[in-house]
C-alpha cells in the first residue's frame, strides 16, 4: 500500500511557560509604530501575513491563524497586536483563559520553539548526559532520582543507574539550595562538551559517588528492554517504550517480530515515561498488539476541529477522515531497512497491560483510548497498571513562521466508540485522589518503584501486572508519600525550578503527532 506522510502533532506535557523560546525576527523588537490597523473581531486571512518577518506582521499572522484554527478560538481575548511588543509574548495571549473543574488551566500546552530545534527533536536527537530523572519531592528538602539511563551514552558508560538520587551538581546542593539558576544550568545543558560534576547517592545506602559527565549529541533509544518472562501460564512479553519518534517504528517492528518467535500469550508495554509522538505510530502499535480481527475497519482516532471546520481540515484543506488502525510500515526513517507498505507483525492478543504514570501523555494516551474503543463483542481488554496519565486528548500541527515553530491546540480526538474526554487522564479503577476525576480503566494503582530496574520482575508495576494476570487481584494501592523510592506526583512550578518530571523529555517526546496516513484515508 502506498503511503503519504503528513506530520501534524499532539500536545506537550511541559508547561508553555517552560517551553516558550526565542525565534522569529520580532521576538525582542518593537513594532516600529503604535498603529496596527486592528479592528476588534475583524480578521484578515492569515495567508496575508504568512512569511512577512517583521514583528507586526508576525503577530497579525498569529492572531488570524489562531482565529482560524485554534480549537477554542471563541475563548481568546482579541488584543491589538501593537499593544504587546514581543511576538512570543503576544502568542502567549492567544489562548483560552478558562479553567478545568479542578481549577487547572484548560490549555496548558501552548508554546513555541525555534524551528531548527523542533526539526532536531523529530529525529530523537538531543544534547544530554544520557539519563532521565524524576522529581520525587518538589520543595526543599528536594528529592530527584534517575528514572532510567539511555544505552550508549556518557551516563550509561559511567554506570549511572535507575534509582540513584542526585544530591548535588557542580557542588551545589540539589536538596536544599536556592541557587535555581545553577541547578537549571547543570540539568538542562544547551551545548555539547559541557562537563558537569554530579554527586549521586546509591540505591538503598548512604554511599555517594561523584561522576563527571560531559554532554553529547545522541539519538535516544525509544524501545528498550525487550524480553520474554516465562510464567506457569505462558510467556509474557515486556518492552519499555519511551517515545513515538522516528527511530521507534523500526525498533517496534523488530521487537514484535522477536516476540512473535517467543510464543507470547500476554504483553506488558511500559509507557510510564512515554510522553507521546506520532499518532500514526500509536495506531500501528495498536494493530501490532490486537491484530486484524480486533482492529479491521475500526477507527483508531477521529480528529475533531473547531466548529468552523466540521468537515474540512483547516490546516491541510482536506476532507476530515479518521485514522484507522494501521497495519503497514510507514517509513518514518527512509533508510530504516524496511520497505514502506510492509505488513506489520501482530501478536493478535485479547488484552494488553500498560504501565502508566503522570508522564504517560498524548500519543500514549491515544493508544489506551484507541484500544478501549474496540467493541466488546471483539473481546479486547486494556489493563492499566500504575498511576494517572497526564490527560491530553488535544493536538496541533506544528507550524513554522519566520524560523519559529508554533504549537496551538487545533483538534481533539475520539475513539471508535466516540470516547475522548480524558482531560484529567486515565487511571486504574482503584486510583483515589479527590483532586482529579480521571477516566477509570480496569487495573491497579501502583506507584513508580525506583528500588528496582525497569523490566525486573520484582519492580512494583511489572510485579503487579504479572500478579493481576495470574489472580485478577490488585496489591494494596501504593501511598507514595511515605515510601522511600516511590514517586510522588509533583510539578516543576512547586519546586521553583524549570525541571519537569522527566529531564530529557522534549516537545517531540511529549506530543501526539498526527502523521502518516494511508493514501486512501487522505
Amino acid at each position: 500500500m502506498t503511503t503519504q506522510l503528513i506530520k501534524p502533532l499532539l500536545i506537550s506535557a511541559l508547561s508553555a511557560s517552560l517551553l516558550a523560546c526565542g525565534g522569529g525576527s520580532g521576538n525582542d523588537g518593537s513594532d516600529g509604530g503604535t498603529s496596527s490597523g486592528w479592528t476588534p473581531g475583524v480578521f484578515a486571512s492569515s495567508s496575508q501575513f504568512k512569511g512577512q518577518c517583521n514583528a507586526l506582521d508576525e503577530k497579525n499572522w498569529l492572531r488570524s491563524w489562531s482565529n482560524e484554527t485554534y480549537l477554542w478560538y471563541d475563548e481568546i481575548t482579541d488584543r491589538d497586536p501593537a499593544s504587546i511588543v514581543g511576538v512570543i509574548d503576544y502568542f502567549h495571549t492567544l489562548k483560552t483563559e478558562e479553567k478545568t473543574a479542578s481549577g487547572a488551566e484548560k490549555d496548558k500546552y501552548h508554546y513555541a520553539i525555534p524551528t531548527d530545534e523542533w526539526q532536531q527533536q523529530q529525529s530523537g536527537a538531543g544534547i544530554n548526559y544520557g539519563f532521565n530523572f524524576k522529581l520525587l519531592r518538589s520543595a526543599p528538602p528536594r528529592e530527584v532520582v534517575v528514572s532510567y539511563t539511555e544505552p550508549g551514552t556518557p551516563a550509561s558508560a559511567a554506570g549511572v543507574r535507575r534509582g540513584w538520587e542526585i544530591v548535588a551538581v557542580n557542588g551545589v546542593d540539589m536538596i536544599n539550595s536556592n541557587d535555581v539558576d545553577a541547578l537549571n544550568n547543570a540539568l538542562f545543558p544547551s551545548s555539547k562538551g559541557v562537563q558537569t560534576d554530579f554527586t549521586f547517592k546509591l540505591i538503598g545506602s548512604n554511599e555517594e559517588r561523584n561522576i563527571t559527565l560531559t554532554t553529547s549529541d545522541f539519538v535516544r533509544d525509544p524501545v528498550m528492554n525487550v524480553s520474554t518472562i516465562a510464567t506457569n501460564t505462558g510467556n509474557v512479553g515486556y518492552l519499555q517504550f519511551n517515545s513515538h519518534n522516528d527511530p521507534a517504528e523500526r525498533q517496534l517492528y523488530d521487537a514484535f517480530n522477536q516476540m512473535l518467535g517467543s510464543n507470547i500469550s500476554d504483553l506488558v508495554i511500559d509507557m510510564r515515561y512515554n510522553g507521546g509522538g506520532y499518532l500514526a505510530m500509536a495506531a500501528q502499535l495498536g494493530y501490532m498488539v490486537a491484530g486484524a480481527y480486533n482492529t479491521d475497519g475500526l477507527v483508531f482516532e477521529k480528529t475533531i476541529f473547531n466548529d468552523k471546520h466540521p468537515t474540512i481540515n483547516p490546516v491541510t484543506g482536506q476532507e476530515i477522515k479518521p485514522y484507522l488502525f494501521i497495519d503497514e510500515y510507514l517509513g518514518f526513517e527512509p533508510d530504516s531497512g524496511v520497505s514502506e507498505g510492509t505488513k506489520l507483525p501482530s501478536l493478535n492478543l485479547e488484552r494488553v497491560f500498560i504501565l502508566s504514570s503522570s508522564n504517560t501523555c498524548s500519543a500514549s494516551e491515544a493508544l489506551i483510548n484507541g484500544l478501549r474503543g474496540i467493541p466488546l463483542a471483539r473481546g479486547f481488554e486494556v489493563v492499566l497498571i500504575g498511576g494517572k496519565t497526564c490527560g491530553k486528548p488535544y493536538g496541533f500541527y506544528p507550524t513554522d513562521n519566520c524560523d519559529t515553530t508554533f504549537f496551538t491546540i487545533q483538534f481533539t480526538g475520539e475513539n471508535h466508540a466516540g470516547e475522548g474526554e480524558y482531560g484529567e487522564g486515565f487511571a486504574p479503577e482503584n486510583f483515589t485522589d479527590p483532586e482529579f476525576s480521571p477516566v477509570p480503566v480496569t487495573g491497579c494503582a501502583v506507584a513508580d518503584d525506583f528500588t528496582h530496574q525497569l523490566g525486573d520482575k520484582s519492580e512494583a508495576m511489572l510485579a503487579a501486572a504479572l500478579s493481576y494476570r495470574a489472580t485478577g487481584l490488585c496489591p494494596t494501592p501504593s501511598t507514595a508519600a511515605g515510601l522511600k523510592g516511590y514517586a510522588v506526583q509533583s510539578s516543576a512550578s512547586e519546586m521553583g525550578l524549570s525541571i519537569g518530571d522527566n529531564r530529557v523529555q522534549t516537545q517531540m517526546q511529549n506530543n501526539r503527532v498526527l502523521t502518516p496516513l494511508p493514501k486512501e484515508l487522505n
